[in-house]
């Protein structure tokens, strides 16, 4: 399921900044509202999510979302100005936000605590897989329709849509109780018929550090105006974005195991280094041969991260509290990250260096500050 929805979302997602900019003539901010106001949309869903799915159940919940991914596709492949991309984009998000914490919890169930950032780390790699491949049909699709953007998005309504009939495939766990058992942890909270506690303390530390980060994570959508900016046609922005997500997908399962063994904050500290570097390499360079080594380390910090932050949350917290707080977490970043889309969008300029090498700055000193941090 997670495969086919990103073949069917990053078929789209390096020409969709294309296809508001020159297709329907939107300005470069309205691109970073476009995303951050879909991850908005996703963060609100996720808070909401996390909590309902511990109670009435979480395949119901992935189902929904997978379902609204699916319609939000249909509204881009139609769209002729670009508010429809927007509602489009933001109902898609809405589905991402919906299935997120949902999907999570249930990856969680019949793994050890030990094997949390493999667990994590493996979906993300078949996840991005579908990242890779989806962008290869996409620049198949380009080349072989004449360079029209327009079909491409209805193609992607396809694997979208075989995603969705794939949640009848999913099984789920019946009751907390075998919930926490299979996870190796005391029965606690709505496990044991109470209501589950508040979330402690830890979990909001990490969590609230997490979020500031994410002030500065603006969407990907500027990162590859800034590729296309630096000399890249259409096709090539494809292919840059594939080497991005390859990186991602191969480094993320290691990235996991590593976490398992090393713990989640030295290989997130890392991920965080691989963000500067990224940012601040794409902010300073003068022509398109720095591109590629920039997203190859770029996609190290999407994988150091991504998989690893939600097992890192998940050791925060009791079997009964997991979806209420993946949902938290996903929901509190992906507010963050609509703030970063927005002031981005707004300061990025002709060339994007600005926000890039702001982000990049602030990224380097909170890997140092995550690296260096010592709990008395």
């Amino acid at each position: 399921m997670s495969f086919l929805q990103d073949c069917a979302s990053e078929l789209l997602y390096p020409i969709l900044p294309i296809f508001l900019t020159v297709v329907l003539g939107a300005p470069v901010v309205v691109v970073g509202a476009v995303e951050g106001l879909a991850e908005g949309a996703a963060s609100v869903a996720k808070l909401a999510a996390g909590r309902l799915a511990d109670r009435v159940g979480r395949r119901p919940m992935v189902a929904v979302g997978y379902g609204l991914a699916a319609v939000g596709k249909v509204l881009v492949a139609v769209a002729l100005v670009w508010p429809v991309v927007l509602a489009g984009r933001c109902v898609d998000r809405l589905g991402k936000g919906v299935r997120g914490a949902p999907r999570d919890a249930l990856l969680v169930e019949g793994v050890p605590v030990a094997a949390r950032g493999r667990a994590f780390g493996f979906h993300r790699s078949i996840d991005t897989a579908g990242a890779v491949v989806g962008p290869l049909l996409g620049l198949a699709g380009y080349e072989l329709l004449h360079h029209r953007l327009r079909p491409l998005l209805v193609i992607a309504v396809i694997p979208a849509v075989a995603s969705v009939l794939l949640v009848a495939a999913v099984r789920e766990r019946s009751g907390s109780v075998d919930r926490a058992a299979s996870a190796g942890r005391p029965v606690a909270g709505a496990a044991a018929g109470l209501v589950a506690g508040p979330l402690p303390g830890s979990f909001w530390r990490v969590v609230g550090a997490l979020t500031v980060f994410s002030v500065v994570n603006f969407p990907d959508a500027l990162v590859l105006l800034r590729v296309r900016a630096l000399g890249l046609s259409v096709a090539w922005v494809i292919v840059a974005y594939v080497v991005y997500n390859a990186a991602y997908a191969a480094a993320s399962y290691p990235a996991g195991a590593l976490a398992d063994r090393l713990g989640p904050r030295r290989v997130y500290g890392v991920g965080l280094g691989c963000f500067a570097v990224g940012y601040l390499g794409l902010g300073v360079a003068g022509s398109s041969g720095w591109v590629w080594p920039l997203l190859v380390v770029y996609g190290g910090f999407t994988a150091c991260t991504d998989g690893v932050g939600k097992a890192w949350v998940s050791l925060l917290v009791d079997p009964d509290q997991q979806g209420r707080a993946q949902g938290t977490f996903q929901g509190l970043t992906g507010g963050a990250v609509l703030v970063a889309g927005i002031w981005a969008g707004l300061a990025w300029g002709g060339s994007g260096r600005v926000p890039l090498l702001v982000s990049g700055a602030v990224a380097a000193v909170l890997a140092v500050g995550v690296l260096a941090y010592r709990r008395g």
